[in-house]
């Protein structure tokens, strides 16, 4: 459902809210409590229909029970199957709970008073009564933290530090931690990071299950805990281990014996003795005394705690706001990650491992199983059955890189030659030989580990065997002992078995008057000119083999001879554009070595040739088409450089009209703005595939051109699409430039075929990517180079088993720049589970999120926006909501729970549902939208983990004379300080944010100016100053763009001036000017969303 549009039951945020005495430390005495002023959120989503609005007046207590307290969990259970592997009694990140503590309603009454406790099978119904939504946000005053699962203690190795306690209560009730305070001068204890002695720690090292929060009901006191004595485990003192987003609470507790509060307030319940043992002081996530005032949080806490000392005269509550520190953190998590998993090597030898987050720098030892730079997944341990994975509605998909660039510390897959007998394979499923292939019969014979049909080993490849059955020459062969490897192709993989030639770019030049009046002609023809000497080489060639030619059109076609004999270019001219031909084949193509002299004389001649065109119209599909022709004549791959300026509305093949029409945003007729006009694009794509033709697009717009149907071609063949709006020489040269050195000079495959086999019981049954496909298998790629992704989701087709696992193997045939046929081959074990919560323990959320991102951007091209969002908003609901009924312990239905792998779902899926395609704002055009929806369907995990979810980096808190990067602050305007400077990135975009009150030193050190009023707004360039500061920014700069990969151009946004809407777009944590929400409202809607499928 739509996080915007008023909808189904829960409180209004903005209601004064009741307030319970003995809540607030000052009225503990049973003064009469205050109301709460009317919070600071407007109503979230209407009020309540059906429910009272009011306390009812005549309920007061439940009769006190006079038998024994209730029964407690851990024996009503006995005997039932556990939640894992633990039973309902051991410790549960806390102390073992023996019921669910029962809570006194909230501002919102039931709809009928809470009846007394009755223990139930917890493996039947966790929840007791059917949640109400009454609860939701008015408990969502502070989010208490909790973790769910019985812990696991955190492995060596896994980004994930011990389960940890925290409530945050935002200021409001400093010392009532949910189970009554502390005895004076005691700290409040670690929570159990090692759990209970005597639990079994599950058998497959993996972080602790669960976070969970609960959003408190505002003003209800918590029941006073049962004395109870320590657990092993539970100790006083120490330093305080709370990190603000992993953390798990202490579980529900049991009521004491008595009455159990149902009515209206009275004076709070007797307080236990002041001798009670360690439960956690629970504020703001932060162990230990009352926090000093923080940034944004006005003065110290009313109602600090006075232990001993008389309550003080009545206060007002502070408004209710749920404070963003208590609810997960990406920062906190990525920074967990990278000081637990980034100083070991990751070692692939063991089967189902989550490799380390995408945004951790760590060294990969390929011991049989591809690195997780060339394949990542949604989870490396999948259900055994399809209704399992039906019911968990967690994607099973691969997000795989097949040509990856690795870091210089890691050697590139080792190439394999077999010779004219080529690699070995299964007869059966043609799986090719990798080390999970079982060697028998002495060695003569191997059994395919995907079919597993027996297959007989040719003799030029026998090997004994060793006494465990592994073949002696294993770890010299590095199709046996390795995850990912190179086999040389014989002539019967090739096309129209002949060996390939090398491969051959064409650059094809737009010189109509827009191109030639904003000085790109001129730019371009002089970049050429030295470019040309670093196109792609193989190992250690000496010159690049790739061939080139030129190209340049408005109406018409320009082809140009620069055969090396010439001594001057000749340009013939090819009018006729409805039916394209390539006019010369001798000279057209060209070794640049050996026509050097003759090319430089051409870019020298272009720019002056049509220096006084008037000519403003262009033709589009006719130069792809005469592209191609080219490539076919010379029987060769290869690769269009296309760079265009306006929408081709010349008479020809693919003319296009302005279609351009907000009114349709928000209309189920929306979808056609992504679609293209014409089907003339798809069939010319799939030509060029045919012929191994990638086309890359470099647009220069100065109004609507169509992306939508331009990228089509380069979309489907494998090729990537670059826009730069009204280009400016003075201001983009250094963006355009940047990236077309890096588009020529990068490793390409051409001619490529990808095919995904798995192990019985799963199969790839859905592909996203730039690419085209002619059947339900083959990924064809008439390019592939090492930015590019291909993601494939998997289905069940049969039982799977918990000991083989699933196997996948990815391979890829294609021609290298040399002209050399080769296969590369991943190879990837995964584990398989019988228990949801091994699923939910080895997830990837940023690999989810980039499925779910490209799922969502594939789905608007047939389906209305907002039915698109709903889908991901429930899916995500339903994820979440199989976790809580049957992994996470019992507890209150007020209570947030997510996985600890998936706690950041929410907020990055928010992100991926207020990015501009799904939710654009006012000032996002249609070709923008088409722009970022073909760029995410082919980028890796990384890029839409900064894309969605940007990198904030503060200047000036780091010491100056530090190298290394300052650490990242969350994405939202409250971490933003006036005196400060930040640097924004997103992997497209990089905004330096300037603070009004910035110190004049830091302005003059870093612009050369005496103050901040005389900063230019929107500057583009840091002025080159021989200073510390200066120094530091720059370099940052730089590495920030090495890491990406496209050039991210830089715009200096001044604080409360216009360009800073622009910025604020970017703080995805807020509530966004399109009307997306903000991180902790989306955080409710998810609740509630929760809570309804639960209830």
């Amino acid at each position: 459902m739509n996080v915007n549009q008023s909808a189904a039951p829960v409180p209004p945020f903005g209601q004064p809210q009741p307030i319970y005495p003995g809540y607030h430390q000052s009225n503990y005495g049973g003064q009469p409590g205050t109301t709460a002023p009317p919070t600071s959120y407007g109503a979230y989503n209407g009020p309540v229909p059906g429910y009272q609005q009011t306390l009812p007046q005549g309920v007061s207590r439940a009769p006190p029970s006079s038998g024994a307290p209730p029964v407690s969990t851990a024996q009503a259970t006995c005997g039932q199957t556990a939640y894992g592997q633990f039973g309902q009694g051991d410790v549960q990140n806390g102390p073992s709970s023996t019921v669910q503590m029962q809570r006194l309603p909230g501002s919102q009454p039931f709809g009928s008073p809470l009846a007394p406790v009755v223990s139930q099978p917890a493996v039947l119904q966790p929840y007791g009564p059917p949640p109400t939504s009454a609860q939701v946000t008015a408990q969502l005053a502070g989010m208490q933290i909790s973790g769910a699962m019985a812990p696991a203690p955190p492995p060596s190795g896994l980004g994930y530090g011990p389960p940890m306690s925290l409530a945050s209560a935002s200021g409001s009730f400093p010392n009532s931690g949910p189970y009554g305070s502390y005895p004076q001068g005691q700290a409040p204890p670690l929570s159990q990071a090692q759990g209970h002695q005597g639990v079994q720690p599950p058998q497959r090292s993996a972080p602790p299950l669960a976070s969970s929060f609960t959003p408190p009901a505002s003003g209800v006191p918590r029941m006073p805990s049962m004395t109870s004595p320590l657990l092993p485990g539970q100790g006083f003192g120490g330093p305080p281990v709370s990190q603000p987003n992993h953390v798990s609470s202490p579980p529900p507790q049991a009521l004491p014996p008595g009455p159990q509060v149902t009515g209206p307030p009275g004076p709070p319940p007797p307080m236990h003795s002041s001798q009670q043992p360690g439960y956690q002081l629970q504020q703001n996530g932060s162990f230990g005394p009352t926090r000093g005032p923080q940034p944004n949080y006005g003065s110290p806490y009313p109602g600090a705690p006075t232990f001993g000392s008389q309550p003080g005269p009545p206060q007002p509550l502070p408004p209710k706001r749920l404070d963003p520190d208590a609810i997960p953190s990406p920062i906190q998590v990525i920074e967990d990650d990278r000081n637990n998993r980034g100083s070991e090597p990751f070692v692939t030898g063991v089967r189902g491992q989550v490799p380390p987050l995408v945004t951790t720098s760590f060294l990969v030892k390929d011991q049989g199983n591809a690195s997780p730079r060339y394949i990542r997944c949604t989870s490396y341990n999948i259900p055994c059955t399809s209704d399992m994975a039906k019911q968990a509605q967690v994607p099973l998909a691969a997000v795989i890189k097949p040509l990856a660039r690795l870091p210089p510390e890691e050697a590139s897959p080792y190439v394999v030659d077999h010779g004219e007998s080529g690699p070995l394979r299964c007869n059966r499923c043609k799986a090719y030989m990798c080390p999970f292939m079982q060697f028998i019969e002495g060695g003569r014979r191997f059994q395919c580990c995907f079919c597993s049909c027996i297959n007989d080993v040719p003799p030029q490849y026998f090997q004994h065997l060793d006494h465990t059955g592994k073949r002696v020459d294993a770890y010299d062969r590095p199709e046996l002992s390795l995850g990912s490897y190179e086999f040389l192709a014989t002539v019967d993989y090739c096309k129209n078995n002949k060996f390939p030639s090398p491969p051959a770019f064409i650059f094809m030049i737009d010189v109509s008057y827009n191109a030639i009046r904003t000085g790109l002609v001129r730019l371009l023809c002089e970049e050429l000119k030295s470019l040309l000497d670093y196109l792609p080489r193989e190992g250690g060639a000496e010159e690049s083999a790739i061939r080139v030619g030129f190209v340049t059109y408005n109406k018409v076609l320009h082809f140009y001879n620069v055969k090396s004999s010439l001594a001057q270019p000749q340009m013939m001219v090819v009018s006729d554009v409805a039916d394209m031909f390539v006019p010369l084949l001798d000279g057209f193509l060209v070794n640049v070595n050996e026509s050097r002299a003759v090319i430089t004389s051409l870019l020298d001649q272009i720019p002056e040739m049509f220096a006084d065109t008037r000519e403003t119209e262009t033709v589009f599909a006719p130069v792809i088409q005469a592209g191609m022709e080219a490539l076919k004549a010379a029987e060769c791959a290869g690769k269009l450089f296309l760079f265009h300026t306006s929408l081709p509305i010349a008479e020809a093949p693919g003319k296009l009209k302005n279609r351009d029409d907000r009114k349709l945003i928000n209309t189920d007729k929306e979808k056609t703005l992504f679609q293209p006009q014409t089907g003339a694009y798809q069939t010319l794509a799939k030509e060029c595939v045919a012929q191994g033709c990638c086309v890359d697009l470099f647009l220069f717009p100065n109004q609507y051109v169509d992306v939508a149907t331009l990228s089509v071609v380069p979309q489907l063949t494998g090729g990537s699409v670059y826009k730069y709006a009204c280009f400016q020489v003075e201001n983009d040269q250094e963006r355009f430039l940047s990236d077309l050195r890096r588009d020529v000079q990068k490793v390409v495959g051409f001619d490529a075929v990808m095919r995904v086999r798995t192990s019985t019981g799963i199969r790839a049954v859905d592909f996203f990517g730039a690419f085209y496909m002619s059947n339900t298998t083959d990924v064809e790629l008439a390019g592939l180079d090492g930015d590019k992704t291909v993601t494939v989701e998997f289905k069940h087709d049969d039982r799977l088993n918990e000991e083989s696992g699933a196997l996948l193997q990815c391979a890829l045939l294609y021609t290298s720049c040399a002209g050399q046929r080769r296969l590369r081959i991943h190879n990837l074990a995964l584990n398989c589970c019988t228990l949801l919560a091994d699923l939910y323990r080895n997830c990837e959320t940023d690999t989810l999120i980039n499925y779910m991102a490209k799922f969502a951007y594939r789905g608007v091209l047939n389906s209305p926006v907002k039915s698109v969002r709903d889908t991901l908003i429930t899916q995500c609901a339903q994820i979440l909501a199989c976790y809580r009924k049957n992994c996470a312990s019992p507890s209150s239905a007020g209570q947030l729970i997510l996985p600890e792998c998936m706690k950041l779902l929410p907020v990055y899926l928010n992100c991926v549902l207020k990015s501009d395609v799904l939710q654009p704002g006012a000032e996002v055009t249609t070709d923008d939208r088409a722009y970022v929806r073909q760029l995410v369907t082919s980028m890796d995990v990384a890029e839409t983990n900064v894309f969605f979810y940007p990198r904030l980096l503060p200047l000036t808190k780091s010491p100056i004379e530090s190298t290394t990067e300052p650490p990242a602050i969350r994405a939202s305007e409250e971490r933003l300080s006036n005196g400060d400077i930040y640097l924004l990135e997103n992997g497209l975009n990089l905004f330096l944010w300037v603070g009004a009150s910035v110190q004049q030193g830091v302005v003059q050190s870093l612009f050369n100016v005496p103050s901040f009023s005389q900063i230019t707004s929107g500057l583009s360039v840091l002025p080159v100053l021989d200073n510390p500061l200066s120094k530091k920014v720059r370099g940052l700069i730089d590495s920030l763009r090495a890491q990406r990969s496209r050039y991210m151009k830089l715009i200096v946004v001044k604080q409360e001036d216009k360009l800073e809407m622009l910025f604020k777009h970017f703080l995805v944590e807020d509530k966004s000017l399109s009307g997306g929400a903000s991180y902790v409202d989306f955080l409710c809607h998810m609740h509630k969303e929760i809570r309804q499928l639960l209830s």
